[in-house]
């Protein structure tokens, strides 16, 4: 072979040497498994109300921290309406069912409404669990969220205690179609009969929207005087300035939540004790169960999961707020004092 020949021959040896690098490269390349996607969707009752928020940022986080353990990917698909709204709930539950995602987490406006669509959804192979507000006739394999019948007990024994165990109460109710409520509601009710001295005037409901719910108790309060406390089963009014001007002079007020902004109601004294939800555990803990039982096929231990009541009073309020800047997903040079409201 001369020269020329072989440096022909070498080179085409290169060529060939290359291209079967090249698809090998490619055959590699092919064989690495991208990681398995996981998408939950989660409906709170509202973005107006800000409860909803620290269940966004629990869920967010739950879905970093699975994503970190197992080597997937996790995703939140948020599907909230502006305000409270049962059909555009059912609607969502039914539109991320359609899409195919693996499992649903929601707080029902509504148990009757959402029924139909949760159980269409979980026809589809859709895992769902609900927080906050229960569809306990529904095919949702679990539920996380507060005892209503205890927590509307536990705001009417720090309300009578704040009463000095006499007066006249009424009770703020909310969404009148939403369970939780009327379960809590079921427990002033059942806790006022333990206090003879106490009557009950009535239960106000309006939509649950802070200005709204303030506007209602402050009217309420106007014509009817003789109101000594007021048993808030939801913290509504709570969220605004200056909610419980012309209130606060003439009645005590125990509330259920203990957001920042309620908390600075009972730093000033105008609220004397708030009754804690777990708002981060709704979004945190709802995804864990949809992960489990999806990727592990593991349910929890029981169908109903309570959290433990926290009441918080001027004593211990202090303790409250940093949890807070955790709960709306703030980084401690976000977090600034709330500003008094009015008194």
């Amino acid at each position: 072979m001369n020269t020329r020949s072989f440096i022909k021959f070498a080179a085409a040896g290169i060529a060939a040497a290359t291209v079967v690098a090249s698809v090998g490269l490619l055959a590699g390349a092919g064989d690495a498994s991208p990681k398995k996607t996981y998408e939950f969707g989660v409906i709170a009752k509202s973005q107006s109300n800000p409860v909803f928020q620290a269940a966004r940022t629990g869920a967010e986080d739950a879905a970093k921290e699975l994503s970190a353990k197992y080597g997937v990917e996790v995703k939140i698909n948020w599907r909230t309406p502006n305000n409270e709204d049962a059909q555009q709930q059912a609607q969502y539950v039914e539109q991320l069912a359609s899409q195919g995602v693996d499992g649903i987490s929601v707080s029902c406006s509504d148990a009757k409404v959402l029924k139909g669509a949760i159980d269409s959804a979980v026809g589809k192979g859709v895992e769902v669990v609900t927080f906050d507000s229960d569809s306990p006739d529904s095919k949702r394999f679990a539920y996380y969220g507060i005892n209503d019948v205890d927590a509307g007990k536990a705001v009417m024994k720090e309300l009578a205690k704040a009463m000095g165990d006499k007066g006249v109460v009424a009770i703020l109710g909310g969404n009148a179609n939403a369970t939780n409520l009327q379960n809590r509601i079921k427990g002033v009710e059942e806790e006022l009969k333990n206090h003879p001295n106490i009557k009950l005037k009535d239960k106000f409901y309006h939509p649950e929207t802070a200005a709204e719910a303030a506007q209602k108790v402050q009217s309420v309060q106007s014509a009817n005087p003789e109101i000594t406390g007021w048993a808030m089963v939801g913290g509504w009014p709570l969220f605004t300035k200056n909610a419980l001007d012309g209130v606060y002079e003439h009645a005590k007020v125990v509330s259920v939540d203990h957001l920042p902004e309620q908390l600075t109601y009972v730093r000033n004294g105008q609220v004397q004790a708030l009754i804690g939800q777990d708002c981060y555990g709704w979004g945190h803990q709802t995804v864990m169960m949809l992960f489990d039982k999806v990727h592990n096929n593991k349910k929890p231990a029981t169908v109903v999961n309570n959290f433990e009541l926290k009441t918080v009073t001027k004593e211990n309020v202090d303790e409250y707020a940093g949890l807070w800047d955790k709960w709306l997903g703030k980084k401690k040079d976000e977090a600034k004092p709330a500003e008094p409201a009015k008194k």
